[in-house]
This record gives structure tokens, sequence and C-alpha cells, in this order.
């Protein structure tokens, strides 16, 4: 130690001060990279720190799946345990001789154990894991062991015991836990140097996957969190490093203006939760009126919403913006042997469930020998009293011929036992008390061996078919305490939400067009839109250049701007019509094109790249249209036609470097537009993906069908409501829904529900005649319920009626709905179907039915974005000047 102190310490000892007066002055030179060198116990003291941090406190061990302070809590509950509650402070600090620790630290992670609702019986305010409330002082509450600890965590018989930290007591070294307990808890651990994080599992999912294991099947398992909600289990990994879950809150609509949270993601709570949707509405993210926290023993928060607010679009933005959506990076580490290892949460499993198959073993191989033992001295007590034996030492007058006495006796009758006789057993006979002797009953003597044989028997089977006894014993446990342990969390695939589609448009963008700035600072310019500070916007100049840029307060783009918007990826069907003058005095060009992805902040050219390009015309048409202009040329020389039409459905969608197709190689005064036009693109094919719940371009799932901007999407419930709805890519749907496709508003539908005032079936035929109202098609009666809905033009249905008593069922009738019932108004009762009971009721195959053709459009021909038709440019073989027009307004995009 001396030695250590000298060398940290140099300035304390003559020898080291006169060697730094001797090089004072390279001392000082080297004084800031000086080493110290640690030596002794110094160099050790981390390493050990670190060792006992994750050996003693922060990961839990394979075997149990305790950390030590929880093995000590359980220990001193079963140690205290007399099936009566038991204040938490006295646990504490009865923990407290095993655990080298402050009472606050056992007393936290006792209710962490609480909350768990797993292995111990709590009484009094635990607290609350939804809303984030802690639980009352540990001298107000109390618990006790639950029934399933009692039966899966302790067996004396099979535990390794060790010394308490002060060698007064014992302690387990682990406990014998017959049960993936570790899976079922999770856990959550920082020591030195490393992590870990498993994630809890459903009850019955671990029992069934031990079962699976102990028959030799495959099995996964994914997490199950106690704060329900929606889990994304795409990139879980087994639990391992590198795998990841997102959880989401489950929002849902309740009408118009109102948002419900009824589940919260996992590792937040109310209190966070509200905290990050205010914070997202203070930043402009996501608007709302207000918020209320019901919370109780069910989480319920309602988001009121301004009027004019979309809910679909607002729930994908609380995903976006706020904690109802996060991620988890689950990181499974655990003690073994001693020593740190990672493995995934399926061989912690298989570990787990062999682990519990060599308890069993370990004690039905005791309970064997207890119950051997049990008749081995059964049947010597039988011979002993049934022959008389204890008479043999009445005249014996030593301990040695007492027993020498009855071993003598009990020889002509040890044929059959299982082992020999040894002096602890004939000592055992000389203690049974005359009593016991003079009440003897041979039967009953007979009986209880004969009962032990069985016992015998019945373990030594189980020992021998041990997989079979372990697969009961799980199924078993599942039986008694799985009772209300259903899965919490949804496992759904997740689709991907773009911020800069659902976020609130929070700012106001303007434009200086004449000196070429665009941000959200110059109020005193053009206003263009609304936008969020996470847009980005497009920028069209006069000299034909396009940039693409983040939303400022002020950017320069270049002079002269034309036109400004917010700019969408991968948007295929804003199209932009443009024409341009090739250079000065060159040929003027017309061309159409998308612009899907570009590099942020780097100007393009659309013209042919030539110096005093100029743009003559522009638009951006949303949904594809084609406007028809007029062509003015200026007067000069032999030029003829001066005016002409130019229709731009004529002319094809390329890529914005296209060049275009000429116009005329002569002077254009100026372009007007003639006639807005309507959308060259065919209306769009939308799918349903049922494994995300949402609709896409993309086709993935189920199609739809082709949509204009007039048609709508049909959605019939569970519950009986009908509505019609214009499709839009952010919507959300009913988790209820039975019918989701494209309305035809001449299509009748037909419906058979069970009307609760009269308790019989119905059936109606109607047709929705308010597509914007919402409407419930059964009756108020609180135990009326849609039994079937059909939408084809002529249903089948069949009814398969009940055996009445006492008779012969009747025969199952088809019957068809169009003859059956007229169609009538949707608020229509309908008629009765049938009085006699009714089994079920099946849908049949339609009958055949042709629809008429649809109207064909005879003003324009409608085609896909990829396949419009080839130009049809107008050139006219005339002279004229050069054009000095200034640019324009117009009602679609820019004139010049």
């Amino acid at each position: 130690m001396e030695e250590n102190e000298k060398e940290l310490n140099p300035e304390q000892h003559p020898e080291s001060e006169g060697e730094e007066q001797t090089h004072e002055g390279e001392v000082q030179n080297q004084e800031s990279e000086a080493l110290t060198r640690v030596t002794g116990m110094y160099k050790d003291w981390f390493l050990d720190y670190a060792s006992y941090v994750i050996l003693e406190r922060a990961v839990p061990a394979i075997e149990d799946g305790f950390k030590p302070v929880q093995r000590r809590i359980m220990h001193s509950l079963k140690e205290m345990d007399d099936g009566r509650y038991n204040k938490v402070a006295n646990v504490v600090g009865n923990t407290m001789q095993y655990h080298p620790h402050g009472d606050a630290s056992i007393a936290d992670a006792m209710v962490q154990i609480g909350q768990k609702d797993l292995l111990i019986d709590t009484q009094g305010n635990w607290g609350n894991i939804l809303t984030g409330d802690g639980a009352a002082a540990s001298r107000y509450i109390e618990a006790r062991l639950s029934k399933f600890a009692l039966e899966v965590v302790f067996s004396p018989k099979i535990t390794e015991w060790q010394l308490s930290y002060d060698g007064r007591k014992k302690e387990p070294v682990n406990l014998p836990v017959k049960f993936p307990l570790l899976l079922a808890q999770g856990a959550e651990g920082i020591a030195v140097g490393l992590s870990t994080k498993i994630m809890p599992h459903n009850f019955k999912e671990l029992i069934d996957a031990s079962v699976k294991h102990l028959k030799g099947k495959r099995f996964t398992l994914y997490p199950d969190f106690p704060t329900g909600g929606i889990i994304d289990i795409g990139n879980y990994n087994d639990g391992m490093r590198g795998g990841k879950i997102r959880v989401r809150a489950r929002i849902s609509q309740r009408d118009k203006n109102t948002l419900v949270i009824n589940e919260i993601p996992f590792g937040s709570n109310t209190s966070s939760l509200i905290d990050s949707i205010l914070k997202a509405n203070d930043k402009g993210k996501i608007k709302i009126k207000r918020i209320e926290d019901n919370t109780a023993a069910e989480v319920e928060i309602l988001i009121h919403l301004p009027s004019g607010i979309s809910p679909d679009k607002t729930i994908d933005a609380l995903y976006a913006f706020t904690s109802c959506e996060s991620s988890i990076s689950p990181l499974a580490c655990i003690i073994e042997d001693n020593k740190p290892v990672f493995m995934g949460v399926s061989e912690m499993l298989r570990r787990s469930t062999d682990h519990t198959v060599e308890m069993l073993k370990a004690e039905l191989e005791i309970r064997l020998g207890e119950l051997e033992d049990q008749w081995h001295f059964a049947s010597l007590e039988r011979i002993f009293i049934e022959n008389r034996i204890y008479r043999d030492i009445e005249e014996e007058e030593t301990w040695e011929g007492v027993l020498s006495a009855i071993d003598k006796g009990l020889k002509p009758h040890i044929k059959n036992l299982k082992r020999p006789v040894v002096e602890a057993d004939i000592t055992r006979l000389t203690e049974i008390r005359i009593k016991r002797i003079s009440r003897f009953d041979l039967d009953k003597a007979q009986q209880h061996l004969d009962n032990l044989e069985k016992d015998i028997a019945e373990t030594q089977h189980n020992l021998d078919n041990l997989t079979d006894f372990a697969i009961a014993y799980f199924q078993d446990l599942k039986k008694k305490y799985g009772q209300g342990r259903e899965r919490k969390s949804e496992i759904r695939v997740f689709d991907e939400i773009e911020a800069t589609k659902v976020v609130i448009r929070n700012t106001k963008l303007y434009v200086n067009r004449e000196e070429g700035f665009v941000g959200t600072s110059l109020r005193r310019d053009e206003y263009v839109t609304d936008c969020s500070d996470i847009d980005d916007i497009i920028v069209f100049t006069e000299e034909g250049q396009m940039m693409v840029t983040k939303v400022d307060t002020k950017t320069f783009i270049g002079k002269n701007i034309i036109h400004v918007a917010v700019f969408k990826k991968k948007d295929k069907r804003t199209t932009y019509n443009m024409i341009y003058r090739d250079g000065r005095g060159g040929a003027s060009y017309v061309k159409r094109f998308n612009v899907t992805s570009v590099t942020r902040d780097r100007s393009y050219d659309l013209t042919n790249g030539k110096a005093a390009s100029k743009v003559l015309y522009f638009s951006a048409n949303p949904n594809g249209e084609a406007e028809v202009v007029t062509i003015n040329l200026r007067k000069a020389g032999s030029v003829k036609k001066l005016k002409w039409d130019l229709d731009f459905a004529d002319v094809l969608i390329k890529g914005r470097n296209a060049k275009g197709n000429v116009v005329t190689k002569y002077s254009i005064k100026r372009v007007e537009l003639k006639e807005k036009g309507l959308s060259t693109l065919k209306p769009r094919k939308i799918w349903f993906d049922e494994t995300v719940q949402r609709l896409n371009v993309d086709g993935r799932g189920e199609l739809l069908g082709e949509f204009t901007s007039e048609d709508r999407l049909l959605i019939v419930n569970q519950k009986g409501v009908v509505k019609t709805v214009i499709p839009e890519l952010t919507m959300h749907f009913d988790p209820e829904m039975i019918v989701l496709e494209k309305w035809n508003p001449k299509k009748p539908l037909s419906a058979i529900y069970w009307e609760g005032a009269r308790e019989l079936f119905y059936v109606k035929r109607f047709l929705i005649e308010q597509p914007d109202k919402e409407e419930n098609i059964l009756t108020d009666h609180p135990k009326s319920y849609l039994e079937k809905i059909f939408t084809d033009y002529r249903p089948v249905a069949e009814v398969v009626y009940a055996k009445a008593r006492g008779q012969e069922r009747k025969p199952n009738w088809e019957i068809d709905l169009e003859e059956f019932i007229a169609v009538k108004g949707i608020a229509a009762m309908g008629n009765q179907l049938t009085k006699d009971k009714v089994l079920e009721i099946n849908a049949l195959d339609p009958l055949p039915y042709e629809e008429p053709d649809p109207p064909k459009a005879e003003d324009m021909e409608v085609v896909d974005e990829e396949d419009v038709p080839a130009s049809a440019s107008r050139e006219k073989d005339t002279k004229t000047p050069n054009s000095d027009t200034k640019p324009g307004e117009e009602q679609q995009g820019s004139l010049f």
C-alpha cells in the first residue's frame, strides 16, 4: 500500500522531491504528457466492481430468472409465509438479512415484482403501470406469495443453499423455478460495461412453447406487454442484439371530432404520453382542441379535434410525432455459470424447459425414495407387531441384546423386503409405543401398504415417462393459472408513415417572384400556401430552372419565379405542362413531365440548355389535367396563320429531361389559356392490404377497383353501421369491418339480422340514398345483431333449422332474397324471415346477373400515366418576329 501511495503522490517522499528538483525543467516540459501507473489492488478494483454489479445486481440468472435482490425477496416471503398478508416493510426488513444494501432498493424491487401480477398477491396501493403512479410507502402495503409462486418457485429438498453475506443465515443459490419465469416477467438492468433488456412474453404462449419443445416441435415466441397496444415484431431477432420492436398505442375514432386511446405502448404511461401529445401540438406538428385523461382501471384518453381536421391524418400524425409509437431494442443477456451470456429467447425457453424437466425428475426421485422408505418401515412394523417380535426383548437386559433379539426375530420374515434391514431400522422399531401396538389393525396396515405400492408404481411410471409427465405438468399449470392471461398486445405489420404527409401545415409560405426568394419570413410578399417546417418545396423559374429545397425562413432560388408548391415525393399524378423558347430567337417546344424524385438543393434545367431560354407557358396539374391553349405568333413576313390551338392531351408525358416537341420555329407573341382540361390519367387503381389494414396504390393486397374523384368505398361493420367514403390513403379502418368494396350506387344491399325486441330474424334490401351519412341498419334494441350482409345483385342464403323436441328437423331452405323482399328504404325494418328456430344461416353462390356496360366517354380519351399517346404537335410554316411578351396570369398555371 505504501508503494502505491508513493507512486500516486511522489511529492510526499523526499527522494521524489530531490528527483523533481534535479529535473525540474524537464518535468515542467513533459507535465502534460505525464503518465501515472496504477499497480497493486488498484488495477483490479474496477474489474471487481464491474463483475459484482453484473453478477450480483443487474443481470438475472438463467436458472431461475431472478436477480439476487428478487431471489432474496422471494426467499424472505417464503420464510415468513403463514398464509396471511405481511407488511412490505417487514418483508424488506427480513430481506436485509440476506441483501447487503439499503431498504429502498429492496422495496422498489418488490413493488416491480408485485406489479407484474404473477408471484406476489398484493393488497393496498401498489401503484399503476398505466398512469405511472408510484406505490404507497412500504409500511402501508401488504403482500404474500401467490398460489402460483408457492407451487412453481419453491422446493426446499432440491434447493442448493449457501451462507448469506454475514454467515449467519442460509439462502438459496438459485430457486428451483419450474417455469420460464424470466420470459414471463421480462427483465431490464444496466450494469458496468453491459446491459440487459428481455421482453415479457405471454403466460399461455410460453407454456405452449414449452410443450412443443418437449414434443420435438418448432415454436416461435413474441413479446406480450401488460399495457397492451399494437406491436410489429418483424425485426424482433429472437430478442437478441440488433433486433427492434415497434410498439403503438391503440387509437380509435369515437366520432368525427374525437379520438380515443385505449391501450398505450410498453415503456410509457398516460402522463408521458399526454405530455408528448401536448408538445407536438405546441410545435404545430398536430392540431388538437383539448385532451382528457379518464384512465382508471383501464386506459381512456380522449383527444378532441377542431372541426375540419382529418381524424385519420391525426392518428398517423400521433404515431409520427408523439410517444404513441416508439421503438424498443431488446438485448437478451443472462448469467450462466457466473458469466454473462447473450442468447435468444427461444434458447432461453429451451434451457428453462430442460431445467424444469431435470427438477421434476429430482423431485420424483426424492419422492420415490421417501415412498420406498415408508413402505420398508411399514412392512417392518407389520412384521414386528404381527409376529409379536416385541415379546422377544422382554428377557434382554442390554441394548445390544435388544437389537440382536429383534434382528433375529425379523430374519424369517424379510425375504420380500426391497432392501436389507439396517440398525437404524431396528432402532426405529424400538421407538413404537405400546399404545400403537395395542391398537394395531392388520387390515388398515395392509391397506396402507397397498396405497404406498400404488404411489410407488405411479411415481416410477412418471420417471419412466418423464417427458409425458413434464407435458402434463405444464398443461396443468395452464389450466390452473392461465385464466385471464390471454394475449394483450396485438401483433401486426406496421405501415410506414411519411411525416410530410400527415404533419399539420403550421406555417405560411411566401414568395418574392421578382427577386427570387422563397421562405416563411417574407410576410410582406406574396402568400403561396400553408406548409410545415419539415416540408420540401418545388420552385420553377422563368429561365426554365427547377429546384427542390427544404422549407426555411428565406432561401434564394433564382429571379423571376413562376411557380412554387409543396413537393410530394413519388407523385406520379401531378403533371407539369410547359412551353419554352430554346435560346434567343430559337424554336419553341412543348413538354409534359412528372417530378417524382430529385436531389435537394440542386438546380435542374428543364430547357435544352441554351442561354436566354425562356418559359412561355407553365401549369401544374394535380391530376394530370391537359388544358387547351391558344398560340399567338407575331406578324412577320409572309406568315399567314398567326393563331391556332394546342391541346396538351396530344402531348406524351415524358421525363423532365426530355427536350419536348416543336411548337413552332417562329417567334411566339403570347400563349393564352383557352379551355381548362380534364384528367388524361386513368382512374386510380386502389388496393387494400389486410396485413397493415391500409389502402395503397402499389399493388399490395386485394384490388378494390379503379377510382375517379367521384367514386366511393362502401364500408359495413359488424355492428350494422353502413357508410360510403371517398378513398384516401391515410384512412384507418374499424377492426370489426366486414365489407369493404367499391360502391355501386345502383346495387342494393341485402341484410339478415336478429331483431332483439321480437327475437326473430328479419330481412331487408335497400339502397344508400345519402352517401355522406353514416347509418345503422339494425334496430335500436341492444340485443339486435347483424347475421349476414350481401352485396350481390341477386344473393341467395341457406337457412338451417334447429331440431324441435319430439319432431324431425325441417329441411334446409334456400332463399332468393331478391324475390323474398323488394328494395325499400334503409330505415325500413324489413320482412320477417321465419318463425321457426334457426340453427345457422349460410351465404350461397349468388344467381347470375349481367351488369350493364358503363357509359363510354366520347369527348376524351382516358389513358394511363405511362401510356399517353404520342405527340401531335402543330408546327406552321410561317414567319414571325421574336416575342417580347411579359408574363401574365392564367387559371391553372402561368401565361407568358
